[in-house]
This record gives C-alpha cells, sequence and structure tokens, in this order.
C-alpha cells in the first residue's frame, strides 16, 4: 500500500482547509493542528494512502470526534480516545485495522484519523464521508452508500467505553450514540463499523484531504502576497462569495447534545445595506436574505475573518467580528436525491427543497502534494 508522509507544513494548511470546510462545526481545527503537530514533534509518523491506492479488501474504520463544539473547546480530549476505540473493535472483529479515514474532513475532525494513526502506525486515507462537517451520525456518505450499522464504538477522556452490537438503522445509531455522548459530558470519540477498501473508493467524497491543503496553501500564499484570502478560498473551492460584513447578533445554545442558534450579519463596504441570517445546528445550515433562502445544507455556509482567511467556528462568533460568508457546492455524491434525504434541507425540518449554488465540485487528486513515498505499510 503506497503511503506518503505528513508533514507539519502540510498539517498547517490543512488545519485551514479543514475549518474552513467543517462550515462551523466539526471542531476546533487550531486544537487538532496543535495536537497533530505535537505528535510529530515527538517523532511520530503520520501517513496519508489515496483510496485508489487502498486494496479491496483492507479493513477501513471512520473516526471523529462527537458532540457539542462549544464545550469540546473546554473539554479537553485525553489523547488516547481514538487508539482504545480502533483496540475495541479490533478485539470485536478479531482482525487488524488496515487505515482510518475521517467521518468528516470539516474542522478537528478533519484531523482527528490522524492521532490513532500515528500511535497505531496504520495510514489515514485521503478521504472522508462528508466533504465537509454535518451534525448527525447517519449523514456520510459511507451510511448513505448502504455503511451497516455495527460494530461501532463511542469513548471519552475517561476511559467510558460503550459498543453499539445492533442499531436497527443509522439514524437509531445517531440517538443512540448522542445519547451517549451527552452521558460523556457532550462530548466524546467515535467510530463506524469497519469498511473495505473498495467500499470506500465507491462510497467516500475522495481527495478531500488534498483539498483541504489546497485550499489552506490558497489562503497562506494569499496572505503572504497580500492579496485576498477570501476570494482565494472562493477560487481554490468554485464557491461563492455571499456577504462581508459585522456580526450584529447571535443566538447560540446548547440543546439534545447540538449547538443550535442563529447569526446575523450586517454588510460593509460594497455590501453595506445588506444583512443576511444563517441558522446554526452545530453548523452553518441554511442562509437567506430578505426572507428569500440564498444558500442551504448540503452546500457548504462558511464564515471566514474578512481580512485573514481564517475559519471562524459557531463557538468562536462575537458581536462586532469583521466576517466574510461564502457558498461552496457539495460533493456530487450528496446532491442526489437518495443523499438529499439525509442531508437537504427537509432533514433539518426545513419545508422546502434544496436549490443548489453551482455546479458539484468533487475534489480531484493533486499528485505534488505528496511527499516522498515511504515503504508499503505491512497492514
Amino acid at each position: 500500500m503506497k503511503t506518503w508522509k505528513i508533514t507539519e507544513n502540510d498539517i498547517n494548511s490543512i488545519a485551514i482547509g479543514a475549518g474552513i470546510l467543517g462550515t462551523g462545526g466539526g471542531g476546533s481545527p487550531y486544537l487538532g493542528q496543535l495536537r497533530v503537530n505535537a505528535l510529530l514533534e515527538q517523532g511520530h509518523t503520520i501517513e496519508l494512502v489515496l483510496p485508489e491506492d487502498l486494496p479491496d479488501d483492507a479493513v477501513v474504520v471512520s473516526v471523529g470526534g462527537i458532540g457539542a463544539p462549544t464545550v469540546g473547546i473546554e473539554k479537553m480530549e485525553e489523547g488516547n480516545e481514538g487508539r482504545r476505540a480502533i483496540e475495541t473493535i479490533e478485539k470485536f472483529i478479531g482482525r487488524k485495522v488496515s487505515a482510518l479515514v475521517a467521518d468528516e474532513v470539516g474542522g478537528s475532525n478533519g484531523m482527528s484519523p490522524m492521532i490513532p494513526a500515528a500511535h497505531l502506525g496504520i495510514p489515514v486515507v485521503d478521504a472522508d464521508g462528508m466533504g465537509r462537517a454535518f451534525p448527525e451520525t447517519q449523514m456520510t456518505s459511507f451510511f448513505i452508500g448502504g455503511l451497516a450499522t455495527a460494530p461501532s464504538v463511542l469513548t471519552d477522556a475517561q476511559g467510558n467505553t460503550l459498543v453499539v452490537t445492533a442499531a436497527e438503522s443509522p439514524e437509531r445509531l445517531e440517538r443512540i450514540m448522542r445519547d451517549g455522548t451527552i452521558s460523556m459530558g457532550c462530548t466524546a470519540f467515535m467510530t463506524s463499523a469497519p469498511m473495505s477498501g473498495a467500499f470506500v473508493r465507491e462510497n467516500g467524497i475522495s481527495h478531500s484531504v488534498s483539498f483541504c491543503r489546497q485550499i489552506g496553501d490558497a489562503v497562506r500564499n494569499a496572505r503572504s502576497e497580500k492579496a485576498d484570502p477570501v476570494r482565494a478560498i472562493t477560487e481554490a473551492a468554485r464557491g461563492a462569495y455571499l456577504i462581508s460584513g459585522k456580526v450584529v447578533d447571535i443566538e447560540r445554545g446548547i440543546s439534545g447534545g447540538f449547538v443550535r442558534g442563529k447569526l446575523t450579519i450586517s454588510g460593509l463596504g460594497p455590501h453595506k445595506g445588506r444583512e443576511m441570517e444563517i441558522d446554526i445546528q452545530n453548523e452553518f445550515i441554511v442562509a437567506r436574505e430578505n426572507q428569500s433562502n440564498v444558500a442551504m445544507v448540503p452546500d457548504l455556509i462558511c464564515v471566514v475573518d474578512s481580512e485573514s482567511g481564517r475559519p471562524v467556528a459557531t463557538e468562536e462568533l462575537r458581536y462586532g467580528m469583521r466576517v466574510s460568508a461564502l457558498c461552496l457546492p457539495a460533493p456530487r455524491l450528496f446532491r442526489s436525491p437518495k443523499a438529499l434525504d439525509v442531508v437537504g434541507p427537509r432533514a433539518f425540518g426545513y419545508d422546502f427543497d434544496f436549490v443548489a449554488v453551482g455546479s458539484p465540485h468533487d475534489p480531484e487528486p493533486v499528485a505534488n502534494y505528496h511527499q516522498k513515498e515511504v515503504e508499503p505499510s505491512k497492514q
């Protein structure tokens, strides 16, 4: 299995891109960046494998944090949650896991597989199950593609571990895991059921880690060249610029294990006189202006700092912040009727159908992002 080493420079760009694709959720990318870079400084190796290089029979497990991002920024991970969850899965299935993949590439969860992968000496797949962040377990392309619901594992910083051996549906698994997460303090680490390499290739959002780096590189290059990083993001991700302005209102609270609320941005500069509201459920879900919807899930509504292009998560929003809102097109897998039943606006309780912004965007492999090839993995 061909793999490439991930460097600290890679992580610094991936963290920016993952934060932007997090659409306000997925956990703090800065904390994820610190954790992963600390492992690299300690001498750990983190390797990336392209989905097309996975053996058909590889055992791949998707992992990530679950819970309210507002809690996660204060209730720190212990560090071995992922390793404990993977070892629990291995004991249950009687096989070693070949590779890990993010259930969602957005936010800190884009880097969540890297920590247990470094501890266990297995690679991370250049893919994920969302191409962004979504608030609920069943909202992955893996489950939409037919992934089994069990065995799945939930664990927390205190070592409490829950193994789900059967769940009647992905929606039921979400409720079980959400209740477990609430009992664990509203933040935990989970795995989904093991998948084959062939299944990941067919049902994952391929090359999304590379896409994060591509976006992050664009932002960092724009900063160094004194160019507009917000424009750089829209060009790299083929997105649309919605509004730039000031945060004039933010409603935010925790309910049922989610952060729920609403953001209001008042336009500045060329957007003066405009006002946009964005609904929040962990992530930014629907944007509207003058009572009309302008962007919605599964397309990505992203909020960034207007000067630096730094992603701004829902838990960071404060009155007076200067921010820009963008809409990036969802991958093709999420615009099918089957997927929209799970991740479209009606799945979030809205009484309207999805209206796309732009053509779907499927990340492409970018060979020069991969560093010197390392020895083939033995697992």
